[in-house]
């Protein structure tokens, strides 16, 4: 992949979640998030943080699930097509114009799964920026001032890629063994001393680069912003612009 500035899929992002807000239209969250996915895709190697898009995506279907079924059994009623009644479990007078069950119509289930798409599409967008970007080199462009909050920041989203793989690293190690369903207490043990060690070794590494040991920060060279950066993030703000001039 073509390495671009730490910042530009970050721009990108910001314009096109700007535009799905913008639009409220669930073809254009489904184009977007359809986009985004063929650009991690094409573009995005095999670090560990590639991997955070696919898992952006897994926990905003589950919160469109989730948005769908509490737009079935809770909230307000919505007139229009009957689709299926649910029982109605009285709620105290101060909650009125809230209700749990009653008629569920057509217009009721396609506004929850709405409201759920457009989550969706931001959540999975803020997952692609991450995919697309090395946190290591977003680290190089951060401000003096919040230096160590991005080391921090850094960390944190690196932990959760790489326990995703440890997992996948110890379950084909136990089916090779011949367990061809592992439990999670058999990958638990192992899970657990593999990020011991990893945090040993984090330490360990940060301890001999002196880190903490000196309040000035490391000289880098500077990462140049390019002509294709330019046009990646003017793409996101561009779009953004045509829905908000259509509106």
């Amino acid at each position: 992949m073509k390495l671009q500035h730490p910042l530009t899929w970050w721009a990108w992002c910001i314009g096109v979640i700007s535009a799905v807000i913008t639009a409220d239209s669930a073809l254009i969250a489904i184009a977007c998030l359809a986009g985004a996915a063929t650009l991690v895709k094409t573009l995005a190697g095999n670090d560990p943080w590639v991997k955070s898009f696919w898992f952006a995506l897994k926990l905003g279907l589950f919160i469109m699930v989730f948005r769908a079924i509490t737009g079935i059994f809770i909230g307000v009623p919505i007139p229009g097509t009957t689709l299926f009644e649910v029982p109605i479990l009285p709620l105290p007078d101060w909650i009125a114009g809230i209700r749990i069950g009653g008629i569920v119509t057509q217009e009721r289930l396609l506004s929850s799964l709405h409201e759920g798409m457009i989550i969706t599409t931001v959540i999975g967008l803020f997952g692609a920026a991450v995919s697309l970007t090395s946190p290591h080199r977003l680290l190089r462009v951060l401000p003096v001032f919040i230096y160590e909050f991005g080391v921090a920041l850094v960390i944190a989203t690196s932990a959760l890629p790489q326990l995703v793989t440890s997992v996948a690293r110890i379950r084909r190690a136990r089916i090779l063994r011949g367990d061809e369903h592992p439990s999670w207490r058999k990958i638990a043990l192992p899970l657990l001393e593999e990020s011991l060690a990893r945090s040993l070794e984090l330490a360990a590494a940060m301890d001999s680069r002196g880190y903490g040991v000196s309040k000035s920060r490391s000289r880098y060279r500077p990462i140049a912003w390019k002509l294709s950066d330019s046009a990646i993030a003017a793409s996101g703000f561009l779009l953004f612009l045509s829905v908000w001039i259509t509106r």
